[in-house]
C-alpha cells in the first residue's frame, strides 16, 4: 500500500476507523514529513509536535469519535489555540507583545471536537491582509511546484502544507480569496463556503460579511470531508448554528457523498454553467488575464462540455462603483486592528500600516455608503448569476508570483498588484456566494493554473459535484510537485 501521505484523507479516515492504522502512526508519519520538508516550504510558523503526539496517544487509547478522528491538520496562524502563541504573521505580536490565548477560537474548537490532531500553526501573512504569504516575521510560504514562487495567501501555509504532503488537508479563512488564491497557486482544491454556513467562521460577524472559514485539500472528496468536520451538528443532523442568519445547508454526510459520487442527490444530471473572464475590478485597475489563465479556463470548459453540461459564455454587468467601495471596506476592517501604541504600529509592514492608517481616516458616512454600494452590488450579482447552476472564471489572472514580486514599500502599488493577480475572488466574498477552485492546467514551466467555480447561495453541493467530475477527467491528484 502507498505511504500514508500518498493516500487521501478519506482513505486514511477509513483505515483509522477500521483499526488498520492508529492516530499515533498517522501523526508520527506526517510530523516526520514536516520536519524534513518544512524548512524548504515555510508552511508552518509553529510546530507543536509534543502536543500532537499527546493528543494522538489519547485518541489511540479510545474508540473512534468524530468525523475527523485521528487525522492531522493545522491551525492558521490567525486563529487562537489555547496555550499556543498566535503570531498573526506580524512582528507586532512577537517578543514582549506575544499573544498567548487562554481559549481557542470556535473553528479550532470544532476541529478538535471532530477528532482532528493539530500539528501546529500554518503560516499566514501579516494579519491576513495580503494575497501572498511573505511576512517579515517569517516564514515565507513557498510554492511546492517551484520554491522561487509564492504559495499565495493568506492561507498560504495551509496550501503549501497540503500540496507538499505535510498534511492531508487544512482549514483556512477567506475574506477576499484567502482560501482560493493559495489553493490555486499550489495546485490543490480550495472551497470558500457560503456566508453563514460554517458556524466557526461564518462571516456574519465580520465587516461586510467577508471572512469565512473553508477547507483546502488535494481532492474534492477530502475538501468535502474537512467541510463535514467543520460543521457541528445537532442530534437531528442539522448544522448547529448560534446565529439565526445562515446559509442553506445539506444533511449530514451529503457533502462528502456528493464529492465521492460526483452527483447531487435528486439534482439535475446536467448543469447550466456560465463562463466569464469579467471581473468587478475591470473598471478600476488594468486587469489582464494571462494566456496561462485562459488555457486553464479552456481546459475546464472543454471538460465540462464533454461531460454533457450546458456551457454558455456570460458577460457580467459593469461595476465601476465596486473598486472604491471595496477599498473603503477593506481599509475600515484594518482600522480595528488591536494595536494603538506607536512603537507597535511601527513594527507593522508598510502595506498593513497603510491599511490601518487609511482605515482610521475613513468617516462613518463613507463606510455606510460603501456598505450600501456593495449590498446593491451583491443583489445585482446574485440575480445575474441566478440563471446558472454555477459560473466558471479563471482562478488567478497570472501564474503564481515569484517571491518578492509584490512591492514591499509602495503600499498603493502593492494593493493594485494584488488585485491584478487575483481579480476574480473578492467580489464573491462581497456577494457571500460559495466558490471552489480546482487545478485544470500546468504550464510549460510546471506551474499549476486553475479555475474558480461559483455557485448560488448555499450551492456547495453543485460545486462539489462539478469539481469531482472535473477531477475524474483531469486527474490532478496524480500529479506531484518537486517538493514531495
Amino acid at each position: 500500500m502507498d505511504a500514508l501521505h500518498e493516500q487521501t484523507a478519506v482513505t486514511l479516515r477509513d483505515r483509522l476507523r477500521g483499526g488498520d492504522i492508529t492516530p499515533t502512526e498517522v501523526v508520527e508519519h506526517f510530523l516526520d514529513r514536516v520536519e524534513r520538508l518544512d524548512p524548504q516550504a515555510g508552511a508552518f510558523s509553529t510546530v507543536t509536535a509534543a502536543a500532537a503526539r499527546e493528543r494522538a496517544a489519547a485518541l489511540t487509547a479510545g474508540p473512534p469519535s468524530g468525523e475527523l478522528w485521528g487525522l492531522p491538520s493545522g491551525d492558521k496562524d490567525l486563529w487562537d489555540r489555547a496555550g499556543v502563541p498566535t503570531g498573526f504573521g506580524s512582528r507586532a505580536f512577537a517578543g514582549k507583545h506575544e499573544h498567548l490565548p487562554e481559549t481557542s477560537d470556535d473553528v479550532v474548537a470544532q476541529l478538535d471536537a471532530a477528532g482532528a490532531v493539530s500539528l501546529g500553526k500554518t503560516s499566514a501573512p501579516e494579519l491576513g491582509f495580503p494575497a501572498y504569504t511573505e511576512p517579515l516575521a517569517g516564514p515565507v510560504a513557498r510554492n511546492p511546484w517551484d520554491l522561487s514562487r509564492g504559495a499565495g495567501g493568506s492561507s498560504g501555509g495551509a496550501a503549501a502544507a497540503v500540496a507538499s504532503g505535510m498534511l492531508p488537508f487544512a482549514p483556512g479563512s477567506d475574506g477576499g480569496g484567502s482560501v482560493r488564491i493559495p489553493a490555486a497557486a499550489c495546485g490543490v482544491v480550495g472551497l470558500k463556503p457560503s456566508r453563514g454556513l460554517v458556524p466557526g467562521g461564518s462571516g456574519v460577524d465580520s465587516v461586510g460579511g467577508l471572512v469565512v472559514a473553508g477547507p483546502i485539500a488535494r481532492t474534492t472528496a477530502d475538501v468535502a470531508l474537512l467541510l463535514e468536520g467543520m460543521l457541528p451538528r445537532t442530534r437531528g443532523g442539522e448544522v448547529a448554528h448560534p446565529f439565526t442568519l445562515r446559509a442553506p445547508s445539506a444533511g449530514e454526510g451529503e457533502y462528502l457523498a456528493t464529492a465521492l459520487w460526483g452527483t447531487v442527490p435528486g439534482g439535475p444530471g446536467r448543469f447550466r454553467v456560465g463562463v466569464t473572464t469579467d471581473s468587478a475590478w475591470d473598471d478600476f485597475y488594468d486587469i489582464r488575464v494571462s494566456r496561462e489563465a485562459i488555457a486553464a479556463l479552456d481546459a475546464a470548459v472543454r471538460s465540462l462540455g464533454g461531460l454533457g453540461h450546458d456551457v454558455t459564455d456570460v458577460d457580467l454587468d459593469p461595476a465601476p462603483e465596486y473598486g472604491a467601495a471595496f477599498r473603503t471596506l477593506w481599509m475600515a476592517g484594518a482600522s480595528a486592528v488591536a494595536i494603538d501604541e506607536p512603537e507597535r504600529l511601527e513594527l507593522l509592514e508598510p502595506l498593513t500600516r497603510w491599511l490601518v492608517a487609511r482605515g482610521r481616516e475613513v468617516p462613518a458616512r463613507q463606510l455606510v455608503e460603501a456598505l450600501r454600494t456593495l449590498s446593491a452590488f451583491e443583489r445585482r450579482l446574485v440575480a445575474q448569476l441566478g440563471a446558472f447552476d454555477a459560473v466558471v472564471t479563471p482562478a488567478l489572472a497570472m501564474t503564481p508570483r515569484p517571491v518578492g514580486w509584490f512591492d514591499a514599500e509602495d503600499a498603493e502599488r502593492n494593493f493594485e498588484q494584488q488585485c491584478q493577480y487575483t481579480p476574480f475572488t473578492s467580489w464573491i466574498n462581497v456577494a457571500g456566494l460559495p466558490a471552489i477552485t480546482v487545478p485544470t492546467h500546468w504550464t510549460d514551466d510546471g506551474l499549476p493554473m486553475g479555475v474558480q467555480i461559483v455557485g448560488r447561495p448555499g450551492g456547495e453541493l453543485a460545486l462539489l459535484a462539478l469539481a469531482a467530475q472535473l477531477e475524474d477527467v483531469l486527474r490532478w491528484p496524480e500529479r506531484r510537485p518537486p517538493l514531495w
